[in-house]
């Protein structure tokens, strides 16, 4: 499995979890986040949304050809980048996924979180005068979990910073407006044996991403009959941060997925719409 993550997160201690039910995991640090940051002036700078999809191409070629299923998982803003890449992505990468996993994506901001129309529009041409400019996201950890332990945890790791730019933060309002407007459509045949395997999970109290937005795109944005919403009343945005027994329940159902779809092809336990 690939990850694509949000902006300043952490999923050591879940893919750790998955490793133990025998599902590896490669990651990588998106542009001006984590490691691949090497100083302050770099922090943010993700870059336009070409750039962004053409990183996890190379990521997803790394580990190419794979002699086991390939899934492809995104959190957040991540989240939205893989609903983005399974819309727009090369179809040569996309017909060696057998399945996307969608955590709290970014198709819209959740209504405590949503900015000013003019902000946005503000945002939007700034990015493109201005685009290396730095900005603090601001980001109020109350909203990404119930763990108290996990919010004390973000504020006192360093590689979790909440510095953007311009440029990316105008890229990824643009990728949200297609997003929420339906203009991004998820064929029947992105991935691999020509078949779109799909599940997307969101906290309904997500304070951050918007539960319902979500739900709407998979009810009308994805086609194909292998597609799931997944809904979990009152948990917040990192659904495999919250707290015990809830996270291990998500675990749960994310493993299950997995390798429900992990068979050979045409042979898979999945397949039914669940919406």
């Amino acid at each position: 499995m690939t990850d694509s993550h949000t902006a300043g997160n952490t999923y050591i201690k879940f893919f750790d979890a998955l490793s133990t039910h025998g599902i590896e995991v490669y990651a990588f640090d998106q542009r001006g986040w984590g490691r691949s940051v090497t100083k302050t002036a770099e922090r943010g700078l993700t870059g336009k949304t070409d750039r962004v999809l053409d990183d996890m191409t190379s990521f997803i070629k790394s580990v190419l050809p794979s002699p086991i299923p390939l899934f492809l998982i995104g959190h957040s803003m991540g989240g939205g980048q893989v609903l983005y890449y399974a819309a727009r992505g090369p179809s040569e990468i996309r017909k060696h996924i057998r399945g996307y996993l969608l955590i709290s994506p970014f198709v819209d901001f959740s209504p405590a979180s949503k900015p000013w129309k003019a902000t946005v529009i503000g945002g939007r041409l700034l990015g493109k005068l201005f685009p290396r400019r730095q900005m603090m996201s601001g980001l109020n950890v109350d909203f990404v979990s119930r763990d108290p332990e996990v919010q004390k945890a973000i504020k006192e790791d360093e590689l979790c910073h909440d510095t953007g730019t311009l440029e990316g933060l105008a890229a990824m309002l643009d990728r949200t407006l297609e997003l929420s407007t339906g203009r991004i459509k998820i064929p029947a045949d992105a991935g691999e044996g020509g078949v779109t395997r799909i599940w997307i999970a969101h906290g309904s109290e997500d304070g951050l991403t918007n539960f319902a937005a979500s739900k709407r795109f998979a009810e009308t944005c994805v086609a194909g009959s292998d597609k799931e919403f997944k809904a979990y009343d009152g948990h917040y945005h990192r659904l495999h941060d919250e707290p015990e027994p809830y996270r291990n329940q998500f675990l749960t159902d994310v493993v299950d997925w997995i390798l429900a779809r992990s068979g050979e092809l045409g042979q898979e336990d999945g397949g039914q719409s669940k919406l």
